[in-house]
């Protein structure tokens, strides 16, 4: 006896399966005849485990237009926006904002996200916010939060301090931001003292490193090394890596090798890596997005991440990871069959492995999530962005839909059907 069963879906391996649950858990994969308290006909669509975002802001989502909008679109004027709705928004306002994202997220079959909260402010108020945010989510959705320095380690006085006082409060991820300190040395000064911290005290560590287009900003090359030094390999995350687009291809030659070498993951953040980057330059412009194929033909973990959802840094987004796979695709010229299949595990599988989810996947043990989508394949599901028509979360049936069926009655043709995915019914 199962408390559910996902009958008949597809796989993204392309097997066409039943899970059987019991409490949290998948019990069994494959050919189930039993009795189930609730079942879920899966029969024709893909069935994958829970999407993941390893990148996001949850301190100043839903916030787009305040205090005002970013006029230039630019990171800089984004930031110092920024600087001001920190000091004006209230927990409340910031938990508010978050629950209603997160009720986007489980909608669209997100069920995990690692998110940034800037701790320059002494209040902490953001830090408090989150905090809360991720207790009252915990049943459905987890949330790791990272202490991130938004105006620098050093550049900031209390900068340092308030990093402490939140890893101290209960946040889980050193963050950092090197190319935003005062100096190219004082870059690599923090890297050096914010792999110490996240060492002595066993946490992970996700760096914002070298967002921005100047190719002479190269810290992801000093962070590399602290990740060796340290042993930190996978616990380690360079987020965004953008120079890296600019960099003259003999040093990048060099530099990959080094990050391979260190077991470090990179997170690229295909929506708001090219709006933002490229701002300065008339034509030809850049991208902006960091070389993910060459990082993952070394061997590199690499990930999609949303980054931003109607802030002050990105006036659009919908917490689907399908469209910023769907992005990311198009920017890196990933087009060859594998490759937008690989695109689909980045935003599944391998954001899963960077924030060292466990129990993950749809195997015997693992975490009973998963979400059922109106698209027969993973490349497909990146092609339509489908509906997802069931979501479970732990086990529990927490988002449905209806069929987004379309009835044609077409002049010398019979009336028929047509699934979204392009299938008769």
């Amino acid at each position: 006896m199962f408390d559910l069963i996902v009958k008949g879906g597809t796989l993204p391996d392309g097997r066409v399966a039943d899970i059987g649950i019991r409490g949290d858990r998948i019990i069994e994969v494959g050919r189930i005849e039993a009795e189930a308290g609730a079942v879920i006909d899966a029969t024709g669509d893909l069935v994958s485990p829970p999407f993941v975002d390893p990148h996001f802001h949850m301190d100043a989502v839903l916030s787009y237009g305040l205090p005002r909008v970013n006029a230039s679109g630019t990171l800089l004027e984004g930031i110092s926006l920024w600087g001001e709705l920190r000091e004006q928004a209230s927990v409340d306002d910031m938990v508010a904002r978050a629950l209603r994202y997160c009720d986007w997220a489980v909608s669209m079959g997100l069920l995990a996200i690692r998110t940034h909260v800037d701790t320059t402010p002494d209040h902490l108020r953001g830090v408090t916010a989150m905090l809360e945010v991720q207790r009252t989510v915990a049943p459905y959705l987890d949330l790791q939060l990272v202490a991130f320095p938004q105006d620098g380690l050093y550049r900031s006085p209390t900068g340092r301090q308030n990093v402490l006082r939140a890893l101290d409060m209960g946040v889980g991820v050193v963050g950092g931001i090197p190319h935003f300190e005062r100096t190219m040395e004082e870059g690599a000064e923090s890297l050096c003292d914010l792999a110490r911290i996240a060492a002595e005290r066993g946490l992970m560590w996700d760096v914002h490193c070298d967002e921005t287009d100047d190719p002479q900003s190269r810290h992801v090359e000093t962070m590399a090394r602290e990740v060796v030094r340290h042993g930190l390999g996978a616990r380690a995350a360079g987020s965004h890596l953008t120079s890296m687009h600019s960099m003259d291809n003999y040093y990048v030659s060099k530099l990959i090798p080094l990050i391979a070498e260190s077991g470090m993951t990179a997170i690229p953040n295909p929506l708001i890596n090219i709006t933002l980057q490229g701002r300065h330059d008339s034509y030809p412009k850049r991208r902006g997005l960091t070389r993910v194929r060459e990082l993952q033909a070394a061997g590199v973990t690499v990930g999609w991440g949303q980054d931003c959802v109607l802030d002050p840094w990105y006036s659009l987004g919908t917490a689907d990871m399908l469209d910023v796979a769907f992005m990311g695709l198009h920017v890196a010229q990933m087009t060859h069959p594998e490759e937008m299949a690989r695109c689909f595990r980045m935003v599944t599988q391998d954001n899963a492995s960077i924030m060292g989810l466990h129990d993950y996947g749809l195997v015997p043990g693992g975490l009973a999530s998963l979400v059922v989508l109106d698209a027969g394949s993973p490349v497909e599901a990146l092609r339509l962005r489908p509906d997802r028509l069931a979501v479970v979360s732990k086990g529990r049936i927490v988002a449905q839909k209806q069929r987004n069926d379309t009835r044609l009655a077409l002049p010398e043709r019979p009336e028929q059907v047509r699934r979204r995915h392009g299938g008769a019914a």
